[in-house]
């Protein structure tokens, strides 16, 4: 771990602990299952994790997002799609309502989801809305003293649990000077006219809750309206810029475990008379694993450092995602061509680290989207 303090340091050999007992043993049946597991959700909420990066005074842990990333690197180690609930209920869920909501927004709503006692969805992307958020098609339009939604929304975590309280949707409320006026909005669930879908059929995170929504004049509160009235496209980018620190903080800790376990595994195996680890092939390839997880993890920690220090961090979260993803990816590759034919096999972590990671190249900003914020801090217009 690089540069903590006693109390980070604390913080995450706890949480690996809690992962490897906990989380571990029940990976390969919920993965095969695609269920989530929610007692342990509900051991992650007990362990105040959900409220690490929030004030005390709203149920919070009174931590910041270094506390939060050290406990997703822990859980990511060993399953991601635990690692993504955590991330997602914090980062998309909690904190638009912690940043943007009014204060009797946050008392009624947070004590719970800081608990993990409750989950929330953050409804941005739409199928013809991905990266080109500013392309949203729902709709939200004031009938008296409520908003009428309509549209869909797709691959929205946490949006279907049975804990899950509301998500959050940005809508298009208006148009300003020819431009899309956004805002956002929360729909409780049970709203009628707002339709959870059946669950997708992923390649990976097959443990986690994903689901496509659909609004058809689903009804509420005026004062559901979170943040001022044309803002919430705004909102949400600065959410994801958090995001993105938090979701390389997992993409770290997916390269860190598939390096272990490939690193455990080639002292093990035997190939033509002695172990594979003490070929050199497999050392440089181990080799270039731990670069890539220290490179990781060195990023997402700046990122962090600079977040909870109030400087700009909107580039460092980009280079983080970035270099992360691809660790992510190109570790989980590596180490299933070291485990070769049982790399292939679901029961070993390798093999569900190598499905889970593609998604860290293109959830919460695609590599394309993070290459281009970076361009464009370089000065590139385009």
């Amino acid at each position: 771990m690089e540069d903590l303090t006693e109390e980070e340091r604390e913080l995450a050999a706890m949480v690996r602990e809690f992962a490897e007992t906990v989380v571990a043993p029940r990976s390969y049946e919920a993965d095969r299952t695609h269920t989530l597991p929610m007692d342990v959700v509900a051991q992650m909420g007990e362990l105040g994790l959900f409220g690490l990066p929030f004030p005390e005074e709203y149920g919070g842990q009174g931590g910041d997002y270094m506390a939060l990333g050290l406990a997703i690197e822990a859980i990511g180690r060993v399953d991601q799609s635990l690692a993504i609930t955590l991330e997602a209920g914090v980062s998309l869920g909690a904190m638009p309502i912690y940043r943007f909501g009014t204060e009797e927004q946050k008392r009624e709503l947070l004590p719970d989801l800081l608990a993990g006692r409750a989950l929330a969805g953050f409804g941005l992307t739409e199928p013809e809305a991905g990266s080109d958020a500013g392309a949203t098609r729902t709709t939200a339009r004031l009938d008296g003293d409520e908003w009428v939604i309509d549209g869909s929304k797709q691959f929205i975590t946490n949006s279907g649990t049975s804990i899950t309280r509301f998500v959050t949707v940005t809508a298009v409320t208006g148009a300003e000077g020819g431009r899309k006026e956004i805002s956002t909005i929360i729909v409780p669930n049970g709203t009628p006219g707002f339709t959870v879908e059946a669950p997708y059929d992923k390649v990976g995170w097959n443990a986690s809750d994903t689901h496509p929504l659909t609004f058809t004049g689903a009804r509420v509160p005026a004062g559901n309206l979170l943040g001022d009235r044309g803002t919430g496209f705004r909102s949400f980018l600065s959410i994801l810029d958090e995001g993105r620190i938090a979701i390389a903080a997992l993409a770290t800790g997916a390269a860190e475990g598939c390096l272990e376990a490939a690193v455990e595994y080639a002292k093990s195996r035997t190939v033509f008379g002695s172990a594979l680890s003490t070929r050199q092939n497999a050392q440089f390839t181990l080799a270039r694993m731990r670069a890539r997880v220290h490179t990781a993890r060195l990023a997402w920690q700046h990122a962090a450092r600079l977040r909870d220090s109030g400087r700009p961090f909107a580039e460092q979260a980009a280079i983080a995602k970035l270099v992360s993803g691809e660790a992510a990816m190109d570790n989980a590759r590596d180490a299933t061509q070291v485990f070769g034919g049982n790399g292939f096999m679901n029961e070993f972590p390798v093999a569900r680290h190598y499905r889970d990671s593609k998604i860290l190249e293109i959830g919460e900003g695609t590599t394309e989207v993070q290459l281009l914020v970076i361009a464009r801090s370089l000065g590139l217009a385009g």
